[in-house]
């Protein structure tokens, strides 16, 4: 006879499986959730064990789930079944690899060519705006007539800083001629770089070069996304760098290296730069059209893959399971025969020769499954049977620890201790009220939240304990009108039996003395203060003026809950000692 009071008698039995039938029968027992199967291979390495290898495989499938639910994060949500998936046979495990090793072969080459084309797009929008910033850099040239450039080009170096002094007809500033000047003597650079990194890089420039170069930088208008990092917007600043010799050539180019800047072929003539960067306008727009393709192609793979995901994960870890049960049991020298060692309740020896059956009749076997008894000595397991409403509170007594083997089980009395003890403290009818509907709610609706299957945990938290909280409520209510407390307020429903102003009257005598007094204690024996009856039920409200109420009701929940321990650590030695009576 099954007792919530102690644990179950359970028996420990030795299995034989045909190898054939041995997943089956293992996934029946597993779904049934009765049955603990003893290591039969403690001294073996994990790596040397039969079904390593399926292991694996499960990993890896496990491996491939955690890369898919990854790139789903925030994008796709993944669609849950409202029942779970039986579990796989050996061959679909096959199926399922095939399918998942394609799906992430697939959304492995979009991820890769969507950050392909990304960076392409990044250096095109990077040429872009060079190309717009150097046409500021080199307006000189489209405003100077060539005779104009070619005195300029006769000028020595010594001379471009008293370019004010040659006589250049109609030369409209020093600026102008500097920029013209530079461009038929020097040769130039020009890149993009982190904005961040322009200062330090301006500066070393400047020392490595002892000052024979000219630099001149300008920020981009609109930041620019990384395609490495997703998301990141990076801002960055156009540069152009004019310098003469190969020696300075080879000086600039490792700087730029050292320093992570790109740089871009820029032309000398406003006509080829506008031809350049109308061909990068024409190759931006084709591939802002080829990046929407990708996108949605991925998006497509992601919505595939959510369809299953759900199943594939919950069907992979039973698999994973029922090889690691696999792993503890023994094989005989034939290679024909599975030996296992199951402690199971004595209750339900019946269910599990039906799901040994049936594991039988899945797998085609024609062989059944033999069970035989083992007489031993060993410690069994602790199994205490709980149901929905149970389940919280074995739980609670669980978490301090799980009781020797058939050891008295403190979890039904724990279903009214706990929650009055917590309404002890708790004490408020108001907050308990709001408690109580709470839970409630979580009860009347307990079949569509359980179809949900919310991933969050501490709601999940709450709700397993949804009948716990129900108690506590309803106790804390209970207490709550004992200590006549609602929100920190207290009821006046029956009237209170004192009353003040009988004192004033019947003490006319020392009525300057009491209304000097800022504290007042009332005294029964006064006529009309106490009416003789005590307030019917809970705390008179009374208290709620007093000055020493705190010191009061503190006192009065002190004494009551060293009562209320001392008997609930009495009620414990002698229930158990009541059940070990009745049990012998």
């Amino acid at each position: 006879m099954v007792s919530v009071f102690r644990s179950e008698e359970m028996s420990l039995m030795q299995l034989f499986l045909q190898v054939e039938a041995a997943y089956c029968c293992v996934a029946e027992l597993g779904d049934l959730g009765l049955v603990q199967f003893r290591d039969l291979n403690a001294n073996v390495n994990s790596f040397q064990r039969k079904f390593v290898n399926e292991v694996r495989r499960c990993e890896s499938l496990e491996r491939i789930l955690r890369f898919l639910e990854n790139e789903m994060e925030d994008v796709v949500e993944i669609v849950k079944l409202e029942t779970y998936p039986e579990t796989p046979l050996p061959r679909e495990m096959i199926d399922m690899e095939t399918v998942l090793e394609k799906l992430e072969a697939e959304l492995l080459e979009a991820n890769q060519n969507q950050q392909t084309l990304k960076q392409n797009f990044l250096e095109l929008m990077e040429l872009k705006h060079l190309l717009k910033k150097t046409q500021d850099f080199f307006e000189a040239e489209t405003n100077l007539p060539p005779t104009h450039i070619a005195l300029l080009s006769q000028a020595g170096k010594k001379e471009i800083a008293n370019l004010n002094v040659l006589q250049v007809p109609e030369v409209s500033g020093w600026a102008c001629n500097l920029f013209t000047y530079l461009l038929t003597l020097f040769r130039f650079t020009a890149g993009v770089i982190k904005r961040e990194r322009m200062i330090p890089f301006e500066r070393l420039l400047w020392r490595a070069c002892r000052g024979n170069i000219y630099l001149r930088y300008t920020e981009m208008d609109t930041p620019l996304e990384d395609p490495v990092t997703v998301g990141t917007q990076v801002k960055k600043n156009v540069f152009i760098i004019f310098y003469q010799g190969e020696q300075l050539k080879q000086k600039i180019k490792k700087i730029c290296d050292g320093f992570r800047a790109t740089v871009y072929p820029c032309p000398e003539s406003a006509t080829e730069r506008r031809e350049m960067l109308d061909g990068v306008n024409t190759r931006i727009e084709d591939l802002n059209t080829v990046i929407t393709q990708t996108e949605s192609h991925r998006q497509r793979l992601l919505h595939e893959a959510a369809a299953n995901m759900w199943s594939w994960e919950i069907k992979v870890k039973k698999i994973k399971a029922i090889y690691h049960i696999l792993n503890c049991c023994n094989i005989d020298v034939t290679q024909q025969c599975v030996i296992a060692e199951i402690w199971f309740p004595v209750a339900d020896a019946g269910r599990i020769k039906r799901a040994l059956h049936q594991g039988m009749e899945r797998s085609g076997s024609t062989i059944t499954p033999i069970l035989t008894t083992i007489h031993t000595r060993m410690a069994p397991p602790t199994f205490n049977r709980t149901n929905k409403f149970t389940a919280g509170f074995q739980n609670i007594v669980d978490a301090y620890g799980v009781g020797n083997y058939r050891e008295m089980n403190p979890a039904p009395y724990t279903i009214i201790t706990f929650p009055f003890l917590f309404a002890v403290m708790f004490g408020d009818c108001g907050h308990g009220a709001v408690m109580l509907g709470f839970a409630l709610w979580m009860v009347i609706n307990e079949e569509s939240l359980l179809a949900q299957k919310s991933t969050n945990e501490i709601w999940n938290t709450f709700f397993s304990g949804r009948y716990l909280i129900l108690l506590m409520g309803i106790f804390s209510m209970y207490t709550g009108f004992i200590y006549n407390d609602c929100f920190s307020k207290s009821f006046n429903i029956f009237g209170s039996s004192w009353h003040i102003i009988p004192m004033f009257k019947n003490n006319t005598w020392n009525k300057e003395v009491l209304l000097d007094n800022t504290v007042l204690q009332l005294d029964p024996a006064v006529p009309g203060v106490y009416s003789g009856n005590p307030y019917p039920f809970g705390i008179d409200p009374i208290w709620n003026i007093a000055s020493n109420k705190l010191t009061f009701l503190n006192s009065y929940k002190m004494k009551m809950s060293v009562v209320i321990g001392i008997v609930h650590m009495i009620f414990g030695p002698i229930a158990a000692a009541h059940k070990s009576s009745s049990l012998n």
